[in-house]
């Protein structure tokens, strides 16, 4: 009877608790109803973070970038095997609580107190997403109530599979890697739906502890967990026997190779690609870095990688002291003004941090030359091969110098270029007129400043100014028959809806005719060939250009501030400047212009166009003016030659006619003289 009577109490017990439990919880809900209906949920975002993604000019993928440490996956290319292995792990009732799972919650807390301790967890999936997504990592009651109520109100307004996906795509597997896309490539180099049951079950059964269970440190441990969740998967119906054992027999095959080999390369390039895409398009740094565009671009990826390899190449670059010596390169078609590539800096790359091969304001030196001073004068009727004053000489107040020092008294205009003489160029800026050589410079696409109109526009003297893009421009119409094209990295733009956004258009303007740029390259050819640009010579390849450098502004100090070489083939220009950041008394060139910038050049294109055939200017080369000149020289010599052996013939004959005269009449009187 007793015993009765404790089974009835002990019912009676449980009646009351449960009652007492099951208002508890109804009280509870109309709380989290009323709370849940202000609590915010808008940081939230069910969006799918997309990479930007850039394509070479041959139409394939050449980098990726994003602002997200992960990358998205819509929930459709996510395999059913996969949501379930988690869903069977982390949040069995998943498709039938409204946020907060209660007899979850109960049933955890029955185990944990049989168990004396902490042994299942009582957070649904959607609690987790709140948890990583909306509230800090403080372990605190108000956080926890604050959780509960915002799940609910996420289960309210977005549906099971919205939040799957967004829980999928932000939780972390360990490894560096975020979401499951990148988990995927992490731990099996493999796309997410091509994961196998077994490799499905080991990523889920990494959520719960993600460090302690990284299948690279601790495999046994992983491989265990892996177990466990395929037997979770089995019980819950989401495995037939022979899927459980067949998967449960797999062996855990790791491959930490699937990292996307596109993220982040071709840094320099992608930088532009930015500066292009928010000055000419207008889209904005963030749009660029979450929309998922498809920026289709002018990328040639063997020139950026021989750009890139001959930068790592520190012995082809003058040794600093406590700073590196900078440089900055491009490579441009001349034909379309594609930018074929860019480095922008030597060291450490910053993301759209100082890129010297667009951005840099240095002062050309003579390489400038060719625009300002040889150009305008053609265009006024001078010849390449007229002559030009080479002597010590003053201009009022400015006294221009040949870098040597050393004057020939005159020399025809090409030897003028090959051997880059100062006072020539300016004496000739000086005899064409200054307001020709601002004009020409302008057309080359120069910027130029109110204080520029003076003489020493002819050695480079610019108050802003010039990157080796903006040097690269300008050369291109020498190779392109007086025409420039627009310079530009980018062809297209396309958004993650496949919609044409952006453009290019081309631009071009006659700057020149052929009959100048033709004189213009033979000149130019020469300077490579036999005068200050012989660094940059390529055995079998026609290069043109020319050398440039800056004197250190600083009194007493005698070395070079800024070193340029442009040059180009028929095919292709280039542009590299070499210096320092900022030059001041410790911090210098030393090297001559001939020198560091045209040996940088040289190797740069060397690699670019090694698959490239050879082309021709089909110009007279130096060589051969010379040769004409030495003709011409020597055909005076002998004319002069004959004219004085005529003269002299002529003036003997004379001398012997008036001598035999002279005889004759002396026969005559001679004997009178006796007498």
């Amino acid at each position: 009877m007793k015993k009765v009577v404790n089974n009835w109490k002990r019912w009676h017990m449980t009646q009351v608790m449960v009652l007492s439990f099951s208002l508890l919880i109804l009280g509870f809900l109309g709380i989290v109803y009323a709370y849940s209906m202000d609590v915010d949920i808008s940081p939230l975002k069910n969006e799918l973070p997309q990479a930007t993604v850039f394509y070479d000019l041959h139409g394939e993928i050449a980098s990726k970038i994003s602002a997200n440490k992960n990358e998205g996956i819509s929930i459709k290319h996510v395999p059913d095997t996969l949501k379930n292995a988690v869903i069977a792990i982390e949040d069995r009732r998943f498709y039938e609580h409204h946020g907060v799972d209660f007899i979850g919650i109960t049933r955890a807390l029955i185990r944990d107190i049989k168990a004396g301790g902490m042994v299942e967890g009582g957070s649904t999936i959607t609690q987790q997403l709140t948890k990583n997504t909306l509230l800090t990592s403080q372990k605190t009651l108000k956080r926890k109530v604050d959780e509960v109520f915002l799940a609910i109100k996420i289960e309210r307004q977005y549906s099971k599979q919205e939040i799957l996906q967004m829980y999928l795509n932000q939780i972390y597997f360990g490894g560096g890697a975020w979401g499951i896309k990148h988990a995927a490539r992490n731990y099996f180099a493999k796309e997410v739906n091509d994961l196998t049951i077994g490799e499905s079950a080991l990523l889920a059964g990494l959520i719960k502890a993600p460090s302690s269970l990284n299948p690279y440190r601790h495999l046994e441990k992983a491989t265990q967990r892996r177990n466990l969740v395929l037997a979770q998967m089995k019980k819950q119906g989401y495995l037939t026997p022979q899927e459980y054992e067949q998967a449960i027999n797999e062996k855990v095959i790791l491959n930490n190779r699937g990292g996307d080999p596109y993220r982040g390369k071709y840094p320099h390039y992608v930088d532009q690609v930015f500066e292009e895409a928010i000055k000419e398009y207008h889209l904005s740094q963030d749009e660029l870095l979450t929309g998922g565009y498809k920026i289709y671009t002018e990328l040639d990826p063997n020139m950026q990688n021989s750009m890139e390899k001959t930068y790592e190449n520190k012995t082809l670059f003058p040794k600093g002291s406590d700073q590196i010596v900078q440089s900055g390169g491009i490579l441009l078609d001349p034909k379309t003004g594609g930018i074929r590539a860019i480095v922008g800096g030597r060291g450490e790359h910053t993301f759209r941090g100082y890129n010297r091969a667009t951005q840099l304001k240095a002062q050309p030196g003579s390489s400038i030359k060719p625009l300002a001073v040889y150009t305008p004068a053609l265009e006024n009727g001078w010849k390449i091969t007229d002559m030009l004053k080479d002597e010590p000489m003053s201009f009022g107040e400015y006294e221009p110098s040949n870098y040597n020092h050393e004057y020939a008294g005159e020399v025809p205009m090409y030897e003028a270029v090959k051997d880059s003489k100062n006072v020539s160029a300016v004496w000739l800026l000086n005899e064409i007129g200054i307001e020709k050589g601002l004009e020409a410079t302008r057309r080359y696409g120069i910027p130029l400043e109110k204080g520029d109109r003076n003489l020493s526009l002819a050695l480079g003297g610019v108050e802003r100014g010039v990157s080796p893009l903006i040097m690269a421009e300008a050369y291109s119409v020498f190779a392109n028959n007086g025409v420039r094209k627009k310079a530009h990295v980018i062809n297209k733009i396309i958004d993650a809806e496949g919609n044409l956004v952006a453009e290019w258009k081309e631009r071009k303007e006659k700057v020149t005719t052929k009959a100048v740029t033709d004189q213009i390259n033979t000149m130019l050819l020469g300077v490579v060939e036999q005068g200050s640009g012989k660094s940059a010579q390529i055995p079998g390849i026609e290069i043109a250009g020319k050398t440039g450098s800056t004197q250190v502004p600083i009194e007493g100090v005698k070395g070079v501030k800024d070193q340029w070489f442009v040059g180009y083939t028929p095919e292709l220009v280039g542009a590299v400047w070499v210096g320092y950041d900022k030059t001041d008394e410790k911090h210098y060139l030393k090297t001559t212009s001939g020198g560091g910038a045209a040996i940088v050049f040289r190797e740069i294109m060397k690699e670019a166009l090694k698959d490239t055939p050879p082309t021709r200017f089909n110009v007279p080369h130096i060589d051969t003016l010379m040769k004409d000149k030495q003709e011409e020289e020597e055909i005076i010599r002998k004319s002069l030659e004959e004219n004085f052996y005529e003269g002299a013939r002529k003036w003997e004959e004379k001398w012997r006619r008036q001598k035999e005269k002279w005889e004759k009449r002396w026969n005559k009187i001679g004997p009178n003289f006796n007498h």
